[in-house]
C-alpha cells in the first residue's frame, strides 16, 4: 500500500492524514534551501526515533534510535552531503536530537540518495508537525499520533507519491 500526498493530506488506504509541506509548495525541480517539497515517487528509508520520548516503535521497516551526536549533512561543499553524520561536524548539518519534538519520530524519504547530486536538496523527512501545521523547509510533517499509525501500516515496499 502506497502513501499519496495531495492537497496537504496524506492518503494511506482508508486513512486521510493532514500534513504540512514546504513553505514554497511542491516542485518538480528542487534545489538546496528552496523550501520546496519534491514532487515524485519515492521509497522510504529508515525510521529514526527518540527512545527517551517514544520507548516502543512498531514498524516492519528498519529502525534507528536517535542519539545526541546524530545529524544530517545539508552542506553542498561536504562529501557527506545528504547523508547521516556524527556531530560535531565541520560542515553544516541538521541536528536530529532536538529539544522540540519535531524529530521525535522521523522517516527518511529516499530523495536525492542514489546517486546524491550536489545542491539538489537534502534531509527530506516525514516528521512531526508543529501544533499549527506550520510549513516546513521542504519536509512533510504530521501529528505524532498520525505518525505512529502510519509507521505501523507501512511496509518495506511502500512508496510515497507526491503530486
Amino acid at each position: 500500500m502506497n502513501i499519496k500526498l495531495k492537497n496537504n493530506f496524506l492518503y494511506l488506504g482508508k486513512y486521510r492524514i493532514k500534513c504540512a509541506i514546504g513553505k514554497r509548495g511542491i516542485a518538480s525541480k528542487k534545489v538546496e534551501g528552496d523550501n520546496k517539497t519534491p514532487r515524485g515517487t519515492f521509497t522510504l528509508g529508515s525510521v529514526f526515533y527518540r527512545k527517551d520520548r517514544i520507548p516502543l516503535i512498531k514498524t516492519p521497516i528498519r529502525k534507528t534510535i536517535i542519539k545526541k551526536n546524530m545529524g544530517w549533512c545539508d552542506d553542498v561543499a561536504s562529501k557527506q552531503y545528504n547523508k547521516r553524520i556524527q556531530l560535531p561536524f565541520k560542515h553544516s548539518a541538521e541536528k536530529l536530537w532536538l529539544k522540540k519534538n519535531i524529530y521525535d519520530v522521523v522517516i527518511t524519504i529516499n530523495y536525492n540518495t542514489k546517486p546524491v547530486i550536489k545542491n539538489k536538496g537534502s534531509a527530506i523527512f516525514l516528521h512531526i508537525a508543529k501544533i499549527n501545521y506550520a510549513p516546513t523547509r521542504g519536509c512533510i510533517a504530521i501529528k505524532k499520533g498520525d505518525m505512529l499509525l502510519l509507521i505501523s501500516k507501512i511496509r518495506k515496499n511502500t512508496k510515497l507519491i507526491i503530486y
